[in-house]
C-alpha cells in the first residue's frame, strides 16, 4: 500500500509540473460603428469589389480557405501579407519578397485581424477591408494616417 501511495504522489508531482498555457489574450467585443461600416460598404460597391461583411464590420473575401485548424487569439501564426490604405492603394507594410512569412501571436494584432483571420486555415488566402475602429483608430504614424481604412491581402502560412 505504501508503494502505491508513493507512486501516486510521484504521478501527481509530475502532473503538477506540466507546463500551463499562459495566454492572456481574450476575444474582443469591439465592433465598428455604423458610419464606418456604411462608408466601407459604399466604397467597396463604388469600386466593384465583392466582399462579405463580418458582424464586427470588417469586410473580407476568401480566395482559398486552406485546411486544418483555425487559429484563435492565442495562436502563434505565420503569415505573408500586404497592408495598404484603402481605397488609395498606398502600401504601408508587406512581407519581404521571398520571405517564408512573419510570425505573430494573433492577439497582438489589430482587432480586425483577430476577428476575421480565424475564418482561414493554414494555406488559406483572403483580402480584408478594415474600418478605422478595428484597425489603428486615432493612432497615426509616418506610414498610416489616423482613422485610415485598411486593406490587407493575407496568406495564413501556418499555425504553431
Amino acid at each position: 500500500m505504501k508503494k502505491i501511495i508513493v507512486l501516486f504522489s510521484l504521478i501527481l508531482s509530475f502532473a503538477a509540473c506540466k507546463k500551463e498555457d499562459k495566454c492572456t489574450f481574450t476575444e474582443s467585443g469591439l465592433n465598428a460603428p455604423a458610419s464606418e461600416i456604411t462608408y466601407l460598404s459604399e466604397t467597396l460597391a463604388a469600386n466593384n469589389i465583392a466582399a462579405t461583411q463580418h458582424p464586427s464590420g470588417v469586410f473580407y473575401f476568401i480566395s482559398a480557405p486552406g485546411s486544418g485548424s483555425s487559429p484563435s487569439v492565442c495562436s502563434n501564426i505565420t503569415v505573408k501579407y500586404t497592408g495598404s490604405i484603402f481605397p488609395s492603394g498606398r502600401v504601408f507594410d508587406q512581407t519581404p519578397a521571398g520571405s517564408p512569412g512573419v510570425s505573430f501571436t494573433l492577439g497582438q494584432l489589430i482587432v480586425g485581424w483577430q476577428k476575421v483571420l480565424p475564418l482561414l486555415k493554414p494555406g488559406g488566402k483572403m483580402t480584408m477591408y478594415v474600418p478605422p475602429t478595428l484597425g489603428y483608430g486615432s493612432s497615426a504614424n509616418a506610414a498610416i494616417p489616423a482613422y485610415s481604412y485598411l486593406k490587407f491581402e493575407i496568406e495564413l502560412v501556418s499555425i504553431q
